[in-house]
């Protein structure tokens, strides 16, 4: 089979500007959907407000909880934040295909449904109350029902709501589409692990769309795109913002195995960023990660991995600052380490 050959610029520049790296969009609904057309992962307190504000203009304190935006336990079971109206994508799209787990799916979601009947609490004290582990209550959210609200500091609180109405294979299909879309190239196995379904469901939804995706040789491996971006991927990259904060968790680096030898050639650079523990936030500078940063309070510690010039540093403090935190005492301070 013959595969287009992709460079390394080529993915990287492809994937900033569709993830909006190079480009803010502006204000409104329609961006905050397109800033999340992969999902936002919410799993450290306001990340997904901090993926948002390095993609649309004019991000507040308050943005993630924009009337057209919604919390649910997503991809892995992991706190997101998605536009309401792809709330089917992320939740029916992620449904096991096999008896045994869909039932266990929708057993979690009938019997959560039937103990709330129509209140909202904090997941652990429904859990207990239920008699059974509150994580086991997170194998509800792939029937669409489970909405949930996490401030970053307490428990999430959930509730429940009706099933969407989107066929789960459609909702599968989609989701498969976004990711390649914001992710590609791909293969069938690293979706499996991004979204936490079986590979079995993974590769099934591949050969489902098998006339519209392209096959490709990247540096790291064959993979495939969707037949629609091959000619974006041909296209030359305009100019890479000169910095951008990318939280813990962000889809620019939510990768595992050699796609992240793609991102970060260098392994101890790699280790740096995608630590054993709780990942710092990664620094982009002219398009490329440049090093790491994490924040304490009102203060954010930033760790460059090369020499900046006096112009980058400036990029780099001006991202810092401009963060939509909120209960600051003062304004943030930036620390070099």
């Amino acid at each position: 089979m013959l595969r287009l050959e992709l460079s390394r610029s080529q993915i990287l520049g492809f994937r900033r500007r569709i993830g909006s790296l190079d480009e803010r969009l502006p204000e409104g609904t329609e961006s905050l959907r397109r800033a999340a057309w992969a999902g936002l992962q919410d799993s450290m307190p306001r990340a997904a407000l901090l993926s948002i504000h390095a993609r649309v203009e004019g991000a507040g304190p308050t943005t993630w909880e924009h009337p057209s935006l919604v919390q649910l336990w997503g991809p892995r079971f992991s706190a997101y934040v998605v536009a309401a109206r792809d709330l089917p994508v992320f939740s029916l799209g992620r449904l096991p295909e096999d008896a045994r787990g869909r039932a266990r799916a929708h057993d979690t979601a009938s019997q959560l449904q039937a103990f709330l009947n129509g209140r909202r609490m904090p997941f652990g004290q429904a859990g207990r109350e239920m008699g059974v582990h509150p994580n086991s209550l997170r194998y509800a959210a792939p029937t669409g029902t489970v909405l949930l609200r996490w401030d970053g500091a307490r428990q999430p609180v959930v509730w429940t709501g009706p099933t969407p109405d989107m066929d789960p294979r459609h909702a599968r299909l989609e989701l498969v589409r976004r990711y390649l879309h914001v992710f590609g190239p791909a293969t069938a196995l690293s979706f499996a692990r991004w979204a936490g379904t079986r590979p079995a469901d993974a590769h099934s939804a591949w050969e489902a769309l098998d006339g519209a995706l392209t096959p490709v040789r990247t540096p790291v491996g064959e993979a495939w795109i969707l037949a629609e971006d091959e000619t974006a991927f041909r296209t030359q990259s305009g100019p890479a913002a000169p910095a951008r904060l990318v939280p813990s968790g962000d889809a620019y680096y939510l990768l595992w195995g050699a796609d992240r030898m793609l991102l970060v050639p260098d392994a101890k650079r790699r280790a740096a960023l995608w630590t054993t523990r709780v990942w710092p936030g990664a620094l982009l500078v002219n398009g490329e990660i440049a090093g790491v940063w994490r924040r304490s309070a009102g203060e954010v510690s930033i760790e460059a991995w090369r020499r900046l010039s006096s112009a980058e540093r400036e990029a780099v403090e001006a991202e810092a600052v401009a963060l939509p935190l909120s209960s600051l005492n003062g304004p943030i301070a930036v620390r070099w380490i």
